[in-house]
């Protein structure tokens, strides 16, 4: 986990004096966290153009993260009231009782399996070892579905975060990695190949989102529509600049701007968030038993933010 800012004092000023509930207009204290790779674009462009302040929202906490699995454990810390993370983990909160609610989407796809040279094809995994982040987590799901697609029955997976896949890679403790962008197009920036991408096996697959507590929306919607706002315009100012928001994200990421730029590419930047592919990701969770049946996207999207006029 890497924390970014001056968080420590922030949380005990928040501890000292009680968060304002803010009506329009108003400043209200909440704490973010978001990922440390190129999923979370808008909202690092958003605090580099100062536009989260500009609403009047201000951060207790601004916290970031290696993996979106480790995000949603601080989730149910409660010091993080939003955050911008993959969809999964956040189904994985919801799931175990966290009272979320999805606002909006950020990005489509966003994941690439990465492999040593001499693998030219998915059925050259066979008897290798691919390495992956937690259960439960995107590339996960899609680790599952590249083995059920292709029948490969022989795979070994160990267990890592992205950046120490990359390493794993280059050591050649590992066979493959299945890991998200940014960290995908770095890996094969390094000389590996990128043998299959999300969008190949998954079409539609929701990426990120932007996830709020619920309590949040209850006592003060004023600055979730806020948050939502400054999502939408951050996306469509990567959509329309992406050469600026490659810069600003190279910079933020300590990263490669020719690295970034071709990441970025592989997502598709947009804030809609469709109900059926989010119901196709629930469904197929509890289908592996990572959470239980009888979730529906309904239980955990509110759009009234991203939808109004």
């Amino acid at each position: 986990m890497k924390k970014v800012g001056g968080i420590f004092l922030a949380l005990l000023i928040s501890l000292a004096f009680p968060t304002a509930i803010g009506s329009k207009g108003e400043c209200h204290s909440i704490g973010m966290a978001v990922e440390f790779n190129d999923h979370a674009a808008c909202a690092y462009v958003a605090m580099e153009r100062g536009w989260y302040e500009d609403e009047g929202v201000n951060f207790t906490a601004y916290d970031s993260y290696v993996t979106g699995m480790r995000l949603a454990s601080a989730i149910a810390r409660g010091d993080i009231q939003v955050a911008y993370m993959c969809l999964a983990p956040a189904v994985l909160a919801y799931s175990r009782g966290v009272p979320i609610k999805i606002v909006a989407g950020t990005h489509k796809y966003g994941y690439g399996l990465v492999v040593s040279p001499g693998i030219m094809s998915v059925s050259d995994l066979e008897g290798k070892t691919i390495g992956c982040v937690r259960e439960g987590a995107p590339v996960d799901l899609l680790l599952h579905r590249l083995m059920e697609e292709y029948d490969l029955k022989n795979v070994r997976v160990r267990r890592m975060n992205p950046l120490e896949q990359v390493i794993a890679l280059e050591t050649g403790r590992i066979d493959g990695a299945f890991l998200p962008e940014h960290h995908a197009t770095v890996a094969e920036c390094k000389g590996f190949h990128m043998l299959i991408e999300s969008q190949d096996l998954w079409p539609d697959m929701p990426g990120s989102v932007l996830m709020v507590k619920t309590d949040l929306i209850e006592e003060d919607p004023e600055t979730v529509r806020k948050m939502v706002r400054v999502t939408q315009k951050a996306t469509n100012w990567i959509n329309e600049n992406p050469d600026d928001a490659a810069r600003i994200l190279a910079r933020k990421l300590d990263t490669q701007l020719s690295v970034i730029r071709k990441s970025m590419q592989r997502l598709d930047y947009t804030t809609d968030i469709d109900a059926r592919s989010v119901q196709e990701m629930i469904d197929y969770m509890a289908k592996l038993g990572y959470i239980q049946k009888g979730i529906t996207a309904q239980d955990m999207l509110d759009t009234r933010f991203l939808y109004e006029r």
